[in-house]
This record gives C-alpha cells, structure tokens and sequence, in this order.
C-alpha cells in the first residue's frame, strides 16, 4: 500500500485536501469519486529520510500520554471545533513523537471518510478494545466529550492504582535482590576461603551443616555454566508457558490464592477493573453484550474473562447478570448483590462505579498494610540466610574449642 496526498471539491463546491492509502492512484481517485467528491489532484507522499527520528522507535506512548490526550480532545470537542481540526491540534501539541505520529495517521483516515472509532482501531496497541469501543459509543449517541472525559478518567484511576502497588513493590524488591546477591557472594567467594581453611581437618570432621555448604559452593563453582543458564532457562521457559492458554489460566488461578495476603489484593485488584471498566462502557452506551465481552478481556484475568463469558450467555438467554457471577466465586457476596440491585432498579453503572471506588480503596490499604508487613519478614529472612552461612562456616571453630578445652 502506499500513500497519497489528494485535492478534491465536495457536492457544495468546497475545497478540501488530506492523504489516503491506496495500491495506486487510479484506485484511489475510484475510491474518492465513490464517495461523491471530484478529483482535483493525486500525489504519491514520498517519505523523507531527513525527516526520520531516530529516536522515535523507542518511545513508548504511556499511559499519562494517552490520559493528556483524551482531556485535550474532549475539552476541544466540547468547545465546538471539528472533528478534523481537534486532530490538527492535538498532532502538533503533543509532546511524544510517537503518539503524535498516530495522531497524524487517525487524522489522515478521517480526513479520507472514516469514522474516528475504525480510525483509532487501526492502532490496536495504542488504542485497547475498550477505547475504540467507548469512542464509538460517544459517536452513535453524540457525547463524544462526555465518553472521552470517562476514557481519560478510567486511565487515570489505573494508573494511580499501577502506581501505588509498584512504589509499594520497590523496597520488597530492594531487599530480594539484595539478599540474592548476598547468598551468590557467600557461595563464590566467602565459602571456599573457609573451605580451604578446613582441608586439613578432613571432610568428615567437619559439621554436617559445613559439609552441606562446601558440596553446595563447590557445585555451583564448579558447573557454573550449567547453574546460572539453567536458572536463566527456567525463567524464561516460567515465562513462555505462563503466555500459553493453560499456563494463564493455571498462572491466573493461583495468583487469586497467594497466601499472606497477596492473592486477596490481585483479587480485589481484579474486582474494581472488571466493575470500573463494565460500569463506563454501560454508562457510554456501549451495547450490554459488549460491554460484557470488552470487560472479560480488560480485566486481566482469564478466571473472570470465564466467568464474563457465562455471563454473556445468560444475557442472550435473557437472565441475570448476578447469577453466573455468583456462581463463579471469584465475587465477593457484595459485589453479586449490589449488581442484582443495580439490575432490579435500572442503576447498574452506579453501582458498579461504587463497588470499583470500594475496592480500589481496600487495594491501596492492603497494599500498605502488605508492605508493612513483607518489609520485617524481608529483613528477618536476610539475617537468616546469612546466618545460617555464616554459623556454618564457623561451626568447625567452635568445635575445635570444645576439644582444647
């Protein structure tokens, strides 16, 4: 496919320009006069390797990115401009080269005849099922603003909860890491010094719990390049079945059950992105089928994407919402209650935005209570493991004091 900027006059006589991919120019002046405009002038865009960006690949769109960009656009089509002109502005104000390069490419397509929502679903990793969805529903029911504003206020809400629990993650891993270096230096480099130090003595002198540390520090020095790129080969296997459709749903299940209360948190996680997200697409107008599918996906769980498909189900077959959510046990009593009361009085989007307000405040309480508590047990388990190296290193000594003495 290749690139063309074009020149055409509308039914009324106006002037109007923009770019449009095509196999040639013949086939694009066909697919303009399709759609009832005269053709003025067809140019083949050639790119320019003077204006390439180096850097550019390399950007990543975050998601503060995305949430600027939704305010902007809602506030400028609230203002009144144009569609077109919303895009313009945005693709030369914003500041990640990246996004406003897909910007350019949204604008070229709707600039062409089509429709904002099949213009972002161009870009899918940029812009999720859930958004093109939203935006669609904004363009059929004519609150485009409204649903980008619940668009940027969504993405805003995730990310302040991905923010708390990674700032809430840093020291816990601090420490991991810390402790892990620690136990590779001991077996490298403090326990053969100790080891050379008892070879006079004999293997069999020697502490049981001595003996086990040398064999252990001799094994990983002396098949080091089995050990560490085995270790290495693990995690990446871990991590390539933990992306195959058994390996998620098996990966999936057990962070629900993690014990010291770390499975509770992914739990109550979970709960307030399916009630969040299933509550701004109902509440946007997105159809409820949709709505239930989209929600199943977003929610980042393959146990409640399930349990959003036999929810679906018993939509089509003209039932309740509440029932197969109930029998999914994975919902809380409260969550399955309020959605029944939110179907019997016709408020589900409001209840679902208060159970997701409920338990993204127990996420940021249990989060701080969680590090609380890891940060001692963290601290106590490094002085164990180093404690334990250690004592066994000189438990010789103390038995060849017992013997002088």
């Amino acid at each position: 496919m290749t690139t063309f900027a074009y020149r055409v006059l509308d039914a009324r006589g106006t002037a109007a320009g923009g770019q449009i991919d095509g196999d040639s120019k013949s086939a694009v002046a066909a697919a303009l006069r399709q759609r009832g405009l005269t053709v003025l002038d067809i140019d083949e865009v050639k790119t320019s390797l003077a204006k390439i960006d180096i850097g550019e690949p390399f950007q990543r769109i975050k998601s503060k990115d995305l949430t600027v960009f939704s305010r902007q656009f809602a506030t400028m089509v609230n203002s009144g401009l144009s569609l077109l002109r919303c895009l313009y502005v945005l693709e030369e104000q914003t500041d990640n080269k990246k996004l406003a390069k897909v910007i350019g490419e949204v604008r070229a397509d709707v600039e062409a005849g089509i429709s904002l929502s099949e213009a972002l679903a161009k870009h899918p990793k940029v812009f999720s099922t859930l958004y093109v969805s939203m935006v669609r529903a904004g363009e059929l029911g004519g609150i485009l603003d409204e649903v980008l504003n619940r668009i940027a206020n969504q993405l805003e809400r995730d990310d302040q909860i991905k923010r708390a629990v990674k700032s809430a993650m840093v020291y816990p891993v601090m420490i991991g890491t810390f402790a892990v270096l620690t136990l590779i230096g001991m077996v490298i480099w403090l326990i053969p010094t100790f080891a050379g130090m008892y070879e006079d003595l004999g293997n069999a002198q020697l502490p049981t719990l001595t003996r086990v540390m040398i064999s252990i520090s001799d094994f990983v020095r002396g098949y080091w390049y089995v050990v560490f790129p085995a270790l290495i080969g693990l995690v990446f296997g871990l991590r390539y079945l933990k992306h195959t459709p058994r390996g998620t749903a098996a990966w999936d299940r057990f962070k629900l059950h993690i014990p010291m209360g770390i499975g509770a948190i992914v739990r109550k996680l979970a709960i307030s992105r399916f009630s969040r997200t299933l509550g701004t697409l109902i509440s946007s107008g997105v159809p409820i089928l949709q709505a239930i599918e989209i929600t199943g996906k977003a929610a980042g769980n393959s146990v409640i994407e399930t349990s959003m498909q036999d929810v679906q189900q018993s939509v089509k077959e003209g039932q309740s919402i509440a029932a197969p959510l109930e029998r999914a046990k994975v919902f809380p009593p409260m969550v399955t209650q309020m959605v029944a009361v939110g179907e019997e009085t016709g408020s589900l989007d409001t209840m679902l935005a208060k159970v997701a307000d409920f338990y993204e405040d127990e996420v940021n309480a249990s989060v701080k209570s969680l590090t609380s508590i890891l940060e001692p047990i963290l601290m106590i388990g490094v002085g164990a493991i180093v404690g334990i190296v250690v004592i066994s290193m000189y438990l010789p000594v103390f038995s060849l004091m017992d013997q002088i003495q």
